[in-house]
């Protein structure tokens, strides 16, 4: 009986999904009246938000309308994202703001400077900056948006009159556009007539990569920090022109969940957040739990997400004088389905969504002169507990990385200064030209403490995301927090590119080093060109300057072409990558001469990798960007559903991502170890470890963590078992600098992000482990005592050959993110001098 009852229940809610018609006032509050005369979503989408999902085109025509139609809105364009579409911010607030705008914006800024006490913030807006799917496939936020701006654009009465009197909305419909117009369409085009929310229907399986992510399936809700998207560079500015007080980060999770607000777990929030941030973010809290009564939505707080690293949405503006909020709803992931809370329907996700879009607006609004006094409060309090002196940070032989370090900086509004005379702190050099200096003494000298530290004693052993990030040790730059301020040259208003010599024309051969980080697009580009080049197994001497293991020779004769048109590919190389290549008229150097043996010929190389459905997307996506955004260099993304009648005989590489599971079979394997034999280069990252130990591509032996549990309760069980994981931390190997692995490095020690346990032990043949752990080799982050014994001596690389080929394995990636500069050349090296190792 209690089977069939429940069949009729179940039949019941189903035919109400099927069958139900939406209306507006499902959403909007009630007792609100609108202005006839901005469009409602239907009169622009032609239909009822939670009808279909909407794609990026249908929100930005609608909210451009919007804009047309109501004076409380302005619509700007701050750039497009990879894939072309609109990067549009909404600016909301009252009628007679607007006509001031710019002077509010001068005056909020002017919170966070010195003077600041002069202003007083009874009289001052509050800015709140909301924002909505950062990733593509959780849309019941950008959906949500569209309720909220037309709520906004045509609410009428004293009530909301009010509220935009005293508030500025930056408002981001649309984090992520690339990604919900991808996510958008699977989930309209496998919809149905009649609602099916059976959970294995094909709407609710995206196809390989998914919507989550960007054309180059990065998850840009850890870009906050890093800013190397050019949707995160448009967020940045936005924040850094405003400083919103209040920053909303609108997500789904898991179907079974119900909806979730922070604070987080209390215990995993980043000590250099003030008590009082989070003591404001759970008041703002009462106003969600509030609202979220009066419809009858359940919801949770203090649990699972945490305010540890500044680089998500949610947390990078609590470094910063304003309060991050991150909401997460239960995902119906298409139009309905079947979860442990009954039927979960698209219109419910996206009401839950508006309801906390405008609970934020009301907390912020009745919380509006406690924030300001908070926002003002932490700059002053920033500016009394700053330190004197400066860091400093460059690199000699690779101004480059430097650079794009710098470049990180100013997104940010840090204040730089050249070095204007060389000067040495801690066994480290500083030159102008390839140096910087960062005054601690400044606005931003919390944020810059968040950038640079070395943490490795922390409150809880569990993290949400990756517990070390300091981009010192990420661009492998050198770098000191003992700077004095008298090597300050000129402040940086506008950073360039450090400049470099135009080549001379030579008739005899063309050198360049491999330490510049653009060097392997200068060798790309001349290979492709047809030019020959060698690669120096030793280090040697050219007139005053030596030249390290790696350098690349070019010849001048025996080549294809001539001398003159030789000298202008590599001028033309040298200049677009503003990479230094000199001109020498005599092989005889010192050291190894350039006819010598110990100069390998390079050959041009055609890379593919492997991806789609079991392949991690976020480790191929930025392989992906390295290789098409850094070094202008093709890669084929081989898919596994075709990979059976793939041409392999094209490439001279083939990369093998980190997978999900068994991505890659037995007959793959198969193919890949006769192309291997046949000369081809395998270079495999992260669990690749143990596919190609089981397919005999290596001989592996691993450490392994056997840890028991003891006195751990039933409650505590995934606590012990998630402490056990390397979330991101930052540990140093040495370098044999000799190994073509290492070509490029100046430094015998080398600072690797790992987020896997795979430990490999090392050979018994000493060379055999070019980059080997130290004894102690935790420099930050998180790591459980038990593994950092097994660590020290594990090796992050191995190398083997089969037949003519080889196989090549990182334990871990070193491309994390696309800011972790210090560690891409080590694909170079094994794209480029594979053969030589």
């Amino acid at each position: 009986m209690k089977k069939l009852l429940f069949a009729l229940s179940f039949l019941l809610a189903f035919n109400a999904v099927a069958q139900e018609k939406l209306d507006l006032s499902y959403y909007l509050p009630k007792g609100v009246t609108y202005n006839d005369e901005i469009p409602k979503a239907q009169e622009v989408l032609g239909y009822i938000p939670g009808e279909w999902h909407a794609s990026h085109d249908q929100i930005l025509n609608y909210m451009r309308a919007l804009a047309e139609s109501s004076p409380r809105i302005t619509l700007e364009n701050r750039g497009t994202t990879y894939e072309g579409r609109p990067l549009i911010l909404l600016t909301i607030t009252s009628e007679a703001n607007h006509a001031n705008l710019e002077e509010i914006r001068k005056q909020h800024v002017a919170l966070t400077e010195p003077g600041a006490e002069k202003l007083n913030t009874s009289e001052m807006p509050i800015v709140v900056n909301q924002g909505f799917s950062i990733h593509g496939n959780e849309a019941s936020g950008a959906n949500a948006g569209i309720l909220v701006a037309y709520h906004l654009a045509a609410a009428e009465g004293p009530e909301i009159e009010e509220m935009l009197k005293n508030t500025v909305i930056l408002f981001d419909p649309v984090f992520n556009p690339d990604g919900l117009q991808r996510f958008s369409y699977w989930a309209n085009t496998n919809k149905s007539e009649n609602i099916n929310p059976d959970p294995q229907d094909r709407e609710y399986s995206e196809v390989w990569p998914g919507g989550r992510t960007n054309h180059y399936w990065f998850d840009m809700n850890r870009d906050w920090l890093p800013v190397q998207l050019p949707e995160s560079q448009a967020r940045i500015e936005t924040f850094h022109n405003w400083y919103p007080n209040i920053l909303t980060d609108h997500h789904e999770m898991g179907k079974n969940s119900s909806f979730f607000f922070q604070p987080g777990i209390p215990s995993r929030t980043h000590p250099l957040t003030p008590d009082l941030n989070q003591e404001l973010t759970k008041e703002i809290g009462t106003y969600h739990a509030a609202a979220f009564d009066d419809i009858g939505s359940l919801y949770y707080t203090e649990e699972n997400y945490d305010d540890f690293y500044y680089g998500k949405g949610s947390t990078f503006p609590d470094i910063q004088g304003s309060i991050g909020i991150l909401f997460e709803q239960g995902s119906s992931r298409g139009h309905a389905q079947e979860t442990d809370n009954g039927i979960l329907t698209f219109p419910f996700t996206i009401r839950n969504q508006f309801t906390a879009a405008l609970s934020t607006l009301k907390a912020a609004q009745e919380m509006r002169t406690e924030l300001l006094d908070y926002q003002r409060n932490f700059y002053k309090n920033a500016r009394n507990e700053a330190e004197k002196g400066a860091y400093a940070f460059g690199n000699p032989k690779d101004a480059a990385s430097a650079y794009h370090l710098a470049e990180i900086l100013k997104r940010h509004q840090v204040e730089l200064h050249e070095v204007k005379e060389q000067f040495s702190k801690n066994g480290k050099t500083f030159k102008t030209g390839s140096s910087y200096l960062v005054p601690k003494q400044q606005k931003h000298n919390r944020l810059l403490k968040a950038m640079f530290e070395r943490r490795t004693t922390f409150e809880d052993s569990l993290f949400y995301d990756i517990s070390a990030w300091s981009f010192p040790l990420a661009f492998n730059v050198d770098f000191t927090e003992e700077a004095s301020m008298k090597y300050a040259g000129q402040k940086i208003d506008k950073l360039t590119k450090p400049e470099i010599a135009t080549p001379e024309k030579s008739e005899y051969a063309y050198l360049m080093e491999w330490h510049p980080y653009e060097a392997p697009k200068v060798l790309n580009e001349i290979l492709n060109k047809g030019l020959r080049a060698k690669v120096a197994m030793q280090q040697f001497w050219a007139g005053d300057r030596e030249y390290d293991y790696g350098s690349i020779l070019i010849p001048a004769q025996n080549q294809k072409l001539n001398p003159d048109e030789i000298y202008e590919i590599i001028e033309k190389a040298s200049r677009s990558a503003n990479v230094e290549i000199s001109a020498v008229n005599t092989g005889l150097t010192g050291g190894v001469n350039l006819g010598s043996n110990q100069f390998r010929a390079l050959e041009p190389q055609k890379v593919a990798m492997i991806v789609g459905d079991g392949i991690t997307p976020y480790d191929a996506g930025e392989m992906w960007h390295l290789f098409d955004q850094r070094y202008d260099m093709k890669i084929t993304k081989l898919d596994l559903s075709d990979f059976s009648r793939a041409d392999l005989s094209r490439y001279t590489d083939i990369i093998l991502p980190n997978s999900w599971g068994s991505a890659v079979g037995g007959k793959e394997a198969g193919k890949l170890k006769e192309w291997v034999r046949n000369g081809g280069t395998l270079i495999g990252y992260k669990n690749a470890a143990n596919w190609l130990d089981k397919n005999e591509f290596m001989d592996l032996e691993f450490e392994e963590n056997e840890i028991t549990a003891k006195n751990v309760s039933f409650e505590q069980r995934r606590d012990f078992h998630g402490a056990q994981g390397i979330g991101g931390a930052i540990f140093e190997a040495k370098l044999d600098r000799s190994h073509p692995i290492n070509f490029g490095y100046k430094d015998d020690k080398l600072a690797l992000f790992r987020d896997t346990t795979i430990f490999v032990k090392a050979d018994s043949t000493s060379y055999k482990n070019p980059i080997k752990y130290t004894e102690e080799p935790l420099l930050s982050g998180y790591i459980s005592e038990e593994n950092l014994e097994l660590l020290p001596g594990t090796v992050p690389f191995k190398h083997t050959s089969i037949g003519r080929g080889n196989v090549i394995l990182f334990t871990d990636n070193t491309n994390f993110r696309a800011f972790w500069y210090g560690t891409n050349k080590l694909l170079m090296n094994a794209i480029f001098f594979g053969d030589e190792m």
